[in-house]
């Protein structure tokens, strides 16, 4: 059963558990940054404020310096100077107070009180002081009366000053108080923002996981009934509907556990069923037997698994365009004989055969066709057919109504597959046969020309000289024509037994010991000298190329029996692993190598020799040098060895 849990999974944002979460922790974040900004320009407002009460306070030591400087300027020119800079300086802190700095930070603070305070010192200045030491200046004989007018202007304008300090330093401590307050503040509500969180985390969030904790906990247990409470529209509230959506498939799942894994035993079933079938057949398939075993077996074995009540075999023949049946059961004596042969494109089975494709027909609707006629109530063609070539069909009949599923037919057609291959396996084997068999004829019919044939031909000449010789009358031409045959009679005589012998081989031993018994027999029909010399153990060869090798073996000693008049002959083998080495050496009269290839008419025997090497993926090299002897070699690399 599928679980759909979309359609709860939606919501508005302020339904969700994120919306909620966010929202507190946004409230609680502005909060904060308010707290903070205020304490930070109350700060920023101090630290100006006390700023601006230093410069006002050096009012007061600077007018009274002022004052010094008047009392003075009279006695003194330098005195005048320091006046003159020291009002350009007063000047300049009442520029400041009025403007403020915000670099430094210098404020004087915007109160009506204090500002008008700040207006009252500027224009005591303005109105009162600097007039008397601008006259003091311009007039510099009467600055005793100017400096008392001065001094007595300067009492009351230090009190203004004071007043306006007084102002500021004020404000200064409401704003030291507000300060402290906002720090109470933020320690406050950082303890009841903290509580706030657990709290809210608490219930939104901890409380739901326990809710959820505990239904998985009785679900793993087995209470398939479980179902948990769904308080909210937020996350843990679209998860406990999940849940209980959850729990609610496995509750029926689990009343239709016992239904379902029936209904998979019989799918295992099924499928075991067809793997079994699939490994018989190709078993049987993988075996050698004729043709017409092979369609049996495989027909019997797929009728008895689809329960089929004839069936039968059909190869086709592209060159005549016909079907024929190869193998048939269960099929009436009529229908095989009306369709025992059919063309290419006539009926289900020709049309199956021509299309190459599979055929699953109800012949309920066809009552003019034979199978129909015979009872059978639905015909299937399947194609035996490989990759690339289609050699024919199969087929099978029912007489109940049956339906093939399409896996069926998949594993009918792949079944006919390997039939196909298992034809065509039988096909290669035979054409293998055919080619080995006229490989050897070849190999035999050069054997005979190159020893029966010539000694024949030797024979046939002989016997005209016999004719001559007894037309003549001459009694020692006669004698001489009869040791002659004698000795081609003989020699045919060997060179038939040795044939025989060849065509007899088989190695029933191993090679080293096979070219011994070789060599014994060669020193007891020539009686030469014949010596063995053998080093080394590789893995064994093949039979194919031992058999070969001896062949070859055989032709060498035929030759230095019929041509080479030797005394000696040694035979050497060598097998170190990587390459095999099998050499003739004689002692005998030679041969020039160049004039026997030009002849080419096989003397020797070194085109069988030639052949024999090529099939056995054997190196033949020979050494021959006129009354020098001759050195026959055989080479097999590792490459082209066939362990056996």
């Amino acid at each position: 059963m599928r679980l759909n849990v979309s359609p709860v999974l939606g919501g508005p944002l302020g339904q969700r558990l994120s919306a909620k979460i966010i929202g507190v922790l946004a409230v609680f974040l502005l909060v904060a940054l308010g707290s903070i900004g205020a304490t930070l320009w109350l700060s920023w407002q101090q630290e100006g404020g006390a700023a601006a009460i230093n410069d006002a306070g050096s009012l007061r030591m600077r007018v009274t310096r002022l004052a010094l400087d008047l009392q003075l300027s009279g006695q003194d020119g330098a005195r005048a100077d320091a006046l003159r800079r020291d009002m350009l300086n007063y000047e300049a802190i009442l520029q400041r107070l009025r403007r403020g700095d915000p670099a430094r930070p210098l404020l004087v603070p915007r109160q009506a009180d204090i500002q008008q305070a700040l207006s009252q010192v500027e224009r005591q200045w303005r109105e009162q002081l600097k007039p008397v030491l601008l006259n003091a200046l311009t007039r510099p004989g009467d600055n005793a009366a100017e400096a008392a007018r001065f001094a007595e202007r300067v009492a009351l304008y230090v009190e203004d000053i004071n007043t306006f300090v007084s102002g500021m330093e004020a404000y200064n401590a409401r704003n030291t108080d507000y300060l402290r307050l906002l720090q109470l503040l933020l320690a406050s509500m950082a303890v009841v923002g903290t509580v706030a969180l657990i709290y809210l985390m608490l219930l939104i969030v901890l409380r739901p996981l326990d809710k959820l904790h505990q239904g998985i906990r009785q679900l793993a247990a087995g209470d398939y009934s479980v179902r948990v409470p769904v308080e909210t529209d937020d996350e843990f509230g679209q998860v406990s509907t999940g849940f209980n959506l959850m729990a609610a498939c496995l509750s029926e799942s689990h009343a239709t556990l016992e239904e379902r894994v029936r209904g998979k035993t019989a799918s295992l079933q099924q499928k075991n069923q067809e793997l079994a079938l699939l490994y018989e057949i190709t078993s049987f398939c993988n075996q050698s037997q004729p043709l017409e075993a092979l369609c049996k077996g495989f027909l019997a074995r797929v009728m008895r698994a689809f329960d089929a009540d004839g069936g039968a075999v059909r190869l086709t023949d592209y060159g005549q365009g016909m079907v024929f049946v190869v193998a048939d059961d269960g099929l009436p004596e009529g229908l095989l004989r009306d369709e025992h042969c059919l063309k290419v494109g006539d009926c289900l089975c020709g049309e199956a055969a021509a299309k190459a494709e599979s055929r699953v027909e109800n012949m309920r609707g066809l009552p003019d066709k034979q199978c129909s006629r015979e009872g059978f109530r639905v015909v299937s063609a399947f194609p035996v057919a490989t990759q690339n070539r289609t050699l024919g069909i199969f087929n099978l009949h029912f007489r109940q109504a049956r339906i093939l599923l399409p896996q069926q037919v998949r594993q009918l057609e792949m079944l006919g597959q390997h039939l196909a291959v298992a034809i065509e396996n039988l096909r290669l084997a035979a054409k293998e046969r055919e080619l080995a068999v006229l490989e050897e004829r070849n190999l035999v019919a050069q054997g005979l020309h190159d020893s029966i044939a010539q000694g024949l031909s030797f024979l046939n000449l002989q016997t005209q000289i016999m004719r001559q010789a007894l037309d003549s009358g001459d009694p020692g031409l006669v004698d001489d024509t009869l040791a002659l045959f004698e000795a081609g009679v003989k020699e045919s005589y060997d060179d038939v037994r040795e044939l025989l012998n060849n065509f007899r081989s088989k190695l029933s031993e191993s090679l080293s010991q096979a070219v011994s018994s070789l060599l014994d027999k060669f020193r007891k029909q020539t009686g030469l000298r014949v010596e063995l010399r053998s080093t080394g153990a590789g893995a064994p060869l093949m039979p194919e190329q031992q058999l070969q090798i001896l062949f070859i073996l055989q032709e060498a000693l035929s030759n230095v029996r019929k041509h080479a008049e030797a005394s000696q002959v040694t035979v050497s083998l060598s097998d170190d692993g990587e390459v095999f080495v099998l050499s003739v050496l004689d002692n005998g009269v030679g041969f020039d190598l160049d004039t026997v290839r030009n002849k080419g008419d096989g003397h020797f025997g070194l085109s069988i020799m030639q052949e024999r090497a090529q099939r056995a993926g054997l190196q033949l090299d020979i050494e021959s040098t006129p009354e020098a002897g001759t050195l026959v070699s055989l080479l097999l690399p590792r490459a082209r060895r066939m362990a056996a």
